[in-house]
C-alpha cells in the first residue's frame, strides 16, 4: 500500500483511510495542502515541476503543497511540504479551503501563505527550476507558460482573499 490520506465527503468530513492512488483513481475526495510563498519584498515564488514527478511534471505553479496525511490538519501537512519541498521551515497561515475539482482528482484544497527566506534550497526531485515574481510579473508569466491546472483558480481567490498579508 501507498501514501495513506484521508477520504472525506464534500463537506470535507472523514469518511475512512484509503490509498492515496486508489483516491486519485476512483475520484475520491481527500485532502491536499498548499502554500503561496512570498518573500519579505511581497515577490511570490514561482517554480517548474520536475520532469521526475507523477503529476503534471514540467509545469509551473505558484503553490507548495501535497497530500494531507491520516490525522494530519492542512496546517501542519502545508509546514512539512514547505520543508520536504524547498527546505525552509516557516509558519504557514491558513486563508481557506475549497473544494478543488481541477487537476488530476477532485480534492479538498486548503491554502496557506507564508513569508520564506528570498534564498530556498528546492528538492530537485519536484522542483526544477524557481524564481520570485511580482504580481504583475506573474500575471504576464501566466499568459505565457503553462500552470498546474489549480493554478489560476488558487490565484484567483488568493489575490482577492482579504486574509493574505500583502
Amino acid at each position: 500500500m501507498g501514501e495513506l490520506v484521508e477520504r472525506v465527503d464534500d463537506r470535507d468530513r472523514v469518511l475512512g483511510v484509503v490509498d492515496r492512488g486508489d483516491a486519485v483513481r476512483h475520484d475520491w475526495l481527500h485532502r491536499v495542502a498548499s502554500t503561496v510563498c512570498r518573500d519579505q519584498e511581497g515577490r511570490l515564488l514561482v517554480h517548474q515541476r520536475s520532469a521526475l514527478v507523477a503529476r503534471f511534471p514540467g509545469q509551473y505553479e505558484v503553490m507548495v503543497g501535497g497530500a494531507v496525511g491520516v490525522g494530519e490538519s492542512y496546517q501542519q501537512a502545508a509546514v512539512r511540504e514547505l520543508k520536504e519541498e524547498l527546505g525552509v521551515q516557516a509558519s504557514v497561515r491558513f486563508l481557506f479551503s475549497f473544494l478543488n475539482r481541477n487537476g488530476l482528482s477532485p480534492h479538498w484544497l486548503g491554502v496557506h501563505e507564508a513569508v520564506v527566506p528570498a534564498v530556498v534550497e528546492p528538492d530537485p526531485r519536484e522542483v526544477s527550476w524557481h524564481e520570485w515574481l511580482s504580481e504583475t510579473e506573474l500575471r504576464q508569466a501566466m499568459l505565457q507558460w503553462t500552470f498546474t491546472p489549480d493554478t489560476c483558480e488558487v490565484l484567483d481567490r488568493y489575490l482577492v482573499s482579504p486574509d493574505r498579508w500583502v
